[in-house]
């Protein structure tokens, strides 16, 4: 049942991806209420998967590589539905759907869904460290396509080939201070998945710490180089990009190496 619904949830983000394809195609690009739908439908589906999945297991469903790989597509969503609508970044939904589907689809596809070997009782603090740095990684990946949007913008504008698409993206400045943000959120929600992960009381593997604390480092980088403004806008929208690619990667590697070295 679980997995039918997660399967639904990918087919609602799907549906936003092809909608899109449909408009650029057709070389009219109305305004994307249908994609806020059709996300905002497959993050129910999501939730309902987490609901189920946490009920069964006991506890927040972080337990393998491919309960990660869902929790983070989540969080994305979490953080569209939240940040899209404030910032008016309507069609950030047309750049969200695909991040999303490819997530899903890999973990659907993957055979990672394997179960945790540990059947100690849940650990609130390694369930708080690791959904709170999920979440984290939500506002970076959409800080991410705010990069990728403003980077397409000041192509079109250099180039002066403006397609359909140009008129129904924000304004560079508005893209900017959204990116801006959405690196504050991420960072300080990172920062409080770091500091918790001590208070864990088990002794974190040293892989995942320097990991962490890598990633921590090159968002802050990103945020000392925007404040004292060293970074110009367009270098910013590229590091964003750069950043939450290592840092998928890195995640990678963590995960991992805890289900290697399980805590409970």
């Amino acid at each position: 049942m679980e997995r039918y619904l997660l399967i639904v949830s990918t087919i609602c983000f799907l549906a936003a991806v092809l909608h899109t394809a449909v408009e650029l195609r057709t070389g009219v690009f109305r305004p994307m209420r249908f994609n806020f739908f059709a996300v905002g439908l497959g993050f129910i589906f999501q939730t309902a998967f987490l609901s189920l999945r946490g009920h069964a297991l006991g506890r927040c469903p972080l337990t393998n590589l491919f309960e990660v790989f869902i929790f983070l597509a989540w969080s994305v969503a979490l953080m569209y539905m939240l940040v899209g609508s404030i910032y008016r970044l309507s069609l950030m939904g047309a750049f969200t759907a695909p991040l999303v589907v490819l997530l899903q689809g890999f973990a659907l596809l993957a055979p990672i869904d394997r179960p945790h070997p540990s059947r100690l009782p849940a650990n609130p603090w390694v369930e708080f460290h690791a959904s709170i740095s999920l979440v984290a990684y939500g506002a970076f990946a959409l800080a991410c396509i705010a990069g990728v949007m403003y980077l397409v913008q000041e192509r079109q504008l250099k180039t002066h080939h403006l397609h359909s698409i140009f008129y129904h993206l924000p304004p560079l400045a508005d893209l900017f201070t959204a990116m801006t943000r959405l690196l504050w959120w991420g960072f300080v929600l990172y920062t409080l998945g770091i500091v918790s992960g001590f208070f864990t009381g088990h002794p974190l593997p040293r892989v995942q710490v320097v990991a962490a604390i890598g990633i921590w480092l090159l968002y802050a980088a990103i945020l000392q180089g925007r404040h004292l403004r060293w970074l110009a806008p367009k270098r910013v929208a590229a590091l964003c990009i750069i950043g939450f690619s290592a840092a998928l990667v890195l995640l990678w590697g963590i995960t991992f190496t805890a289900e290697l070295n399980p805590t409970p």
